[in-house]
């Protein structure tokens, strides 16, 4: 059992405490001044469990605190917590922000976290609150969310807390590093540092974290991803097909900026292949309208949201793209697709989940911007997945796709990808486990 006392990084102590006092006034300023009317106007669920309010909602004490903001971290966590409740007997108390992530939790979590909450807007008041009822005997928070107010106090009660799945993309490096002495402080306050890949080790230890204190671990989404993937359910989706061997298209969390790019393409391949259809999979599901109205200047593509086509008789004939206005269905429809394109990379987002696709071994592309997923580029070198950087790309891209040649090679290439991968959660949980009884 390793000592359980937190040691403060080598950071300068006066820029530590300023920009904490700046970080606090700041915070109480924004909810004296209307902020907290807004949060409560933005958030329906759960706003007294956000302001640290859990009298009477059964959140055990003396358990492990897993904190995931939405779906993407909810998936990162979910192996996690799964070999975490294999080896201890501790309770599991899970906080989302976001209503989606809880979702999310409730499907791929269902009795194994022993308590969802929502977590506690960082405030002082608010997470004293939440801290003294919750007693947490350690707390994890997966990839990038650093709250200076909740990891300063679980320092100061000397909690170990850790950081896991830790990625800091290359956008959010450059703006850590114009407050270097503040950050470092915040990072301080990890009793451990466990990251995805090599890449994130440089940012963390260039921000100031002691090589000994940061592991490479892998990523445990990809555990999670590969449970997941045993339980797909493609033939949900197979009356999207317009017949039996047409192709079937699915663009994932798309961004504004990338629904044109992407409806040209298919319009592209459409006229080769008159049978195609595409799925497009909204980011926001409430931009679904939005991308519908993108296909408009193609009369000759019949586009609707997903939830009006009818999935059966003559009408179910008559379309050529949907457009998904519900969450909780991308990872199935990647299964029933001949190939994909993964949104968030043809503009400045940082890339989205590269690995769901590859799981399926189907024809992947993406953006240039993969930033968020620096190993995209080594999917790229082994051939799982193909940069391109525009619609004329992507429709040949597409049209490579649909020969059985290609198909075997993007599915050879993915199998020996994910050979590679997996055990990120066992070995997340290894270290871990060494701070908590």
């Amino acid at each position: 059992m390793k000592d359980k006392n937190i040691e403060p990084l080598p950071a300068r102590a006066w820029a530590w405490r300023a920009g904490m006092s700046i970080y606090r006034f700041s915070i109480n300023t924004f909810f004296r001044t209307g902020g907290l009317r807004w949060l409560r106007r933005k958030y329906k669920e759960g706003i007294d469990e956000r302001m640290g309010i859990f009298s009477g909602s059964g959140v055990p004490e003396n358990g492990i605190w897993v904190h995931a903001v939405s779906v993407g971290e909810v998936q990162s966590a979910s192996a996690l917590i799964k070999k975490m409740k294999e080896d201890t007997s501790r309770p599991c108390i899970l906080s989302t922000v976001t209503p989606t992530g809880r979702k999310m939790a409730q499907q791929l979590l269902e009795g194994q976290a022993d308590k969802m909450i929502y977590s506690p807007w960082d405030t002082r008041r608010f997470i004293t609150s939440a801290l003294d009822t919750i007693r947490p005997a350690a707390y994890i928070s997966m990839e990038t969310e650093l709250w200076p107010e909740i990891l300063s106090q679980l320092r100061e009660r000397r909690i170990p807390t850790f950081l896991a799945n830790g990625r800091i993309s290359e956008a959010s490096f450059k703006k850590l590093r114009r407050q270097t002495s503040f950050w470092r402080g915040v990072l301080s306050c990890f009793t451990r540092v466990l990251v995805r890949f090599e890449e994130d080790r440089e940012h963390f230890a260039a921000l100031g974290v002691p090589p000994e204190k940061i592991t490479v671990t892998g990523d445990c989404k990809v555990d999670t991803l590969l449970d997941r993937r045993r339980t797909a359910s493609p033939e949900t989706w197979g009356y999207l097909r317009r017949d039996v061997g047409d192709p079937l298209f699915v663009a994932g969390s798309t961004h504004p900026g990338e629904d044109d790019a992407v409806i040209s393409a298919f319009r592209r391949v459409h006229q080769e292949h008159p049978g195609a259809r595409l799925v497009i999979v909204p980011r926001h599901p409430e931009r679904a309208l939005m991308v519908v109205a993108a296909a408009l200047p193609y009369p000759e593509l019949q586009a609707d949201l997903l939830s009006r086509l009818p999935n059966s008789g003559p009408q179910s004939k008559t379309w050529d793209i949907a457009v998904v206005d519900q969450i909780g269905v991308l990872f199935d429809l990647y299964a029933a697709a001949d190939a994909a394109f993964v949104g968030g990379s043809l503009v400045q987002k940082g890339g989205q989940n590269p690995f769901e696709p590859a799981l399926f071994g189907i024809p992947m592309t993406h953006g240039p911007c993969m930033t968020d997923f620096p190993d995209t580029e080594r999917m790229d070198h082994m051939g799982a997945a193909r940069c391109i950087h525009n619609d004329m790309e992507l429709a040949q891209a597409w049209e490579e796709a649909l020969t059985p040649e290609a198909r075997k090679r993007a599915n050879a290439a993915c199998q020996a990808y994910f050979d590679t991968l997996g055990g990120a959660a066992a070995r997340s949980w290894a270290i871990i486990r060494e701070y908590v009884k």
